[in-house]
């Protein structure tokens, strides 16, 4: 039998996204997406990216995702934390009630997973929603 180690990830730059404008400018190119995407950033304890995963690309208004997709890989980085974020083709900075919806759910699943959801952003052309902020920028 061999022996086999967990192969933990290390954050891969220097940015701290410890506000939603840092995790905003992270992901501004992503906001010119031509359909609504879905990324899911890892973090580690100092706030840091270990990895950014496309988890769904949807159409033109809709991105159906589920938490067991959110958390998959983020279990498997031993994320501390993660933050999602998505798209809004049409420009709106305004969370749908599917959106907040999926938040909540986000949110409970990651209490039980013990990753906590430090954010949940809105992107499009003209800036950006944080859930945590529960603002438009």
């Amino acid at each position: 039998m061999e022996l086999q180690l967990l192969r933990i990830r290390e954050a891969t730059g220097d940015t701290i996204l410890n506000h939603p404008q840092a995790i905003y400018e992270t992901m501004r190119a992503e906001a010119h997406a031509d359909r609504e995407c879905l990324w899911v950033l890892h973090l580690n304890t100092r706030l840091m990216i270990i990895d950014k995963e496309l988890v769904h690309m949807g159409t033109l208004d809709a991105s159906l995702v589920h938490p067991r997709e959110v958390f998959r890989k983020a279990i498997i980085n031993s994320a501390a934390s993660i933050a999602t974020v998505h798209n809004h083709p049409s420009g709106s900075l305004e969370p749908s009630s599917e959106d907040k919806v999926i938040w909540k759910q986000l949110k409970g699943a990651g209490e039980l997973l013990g990753i906590k959801v430090v954010d949940n952003l809105i992107i499009s052309c003209q800036g950006y929603y944080s859930d945590s902020e529960r603002k438009v920028e």
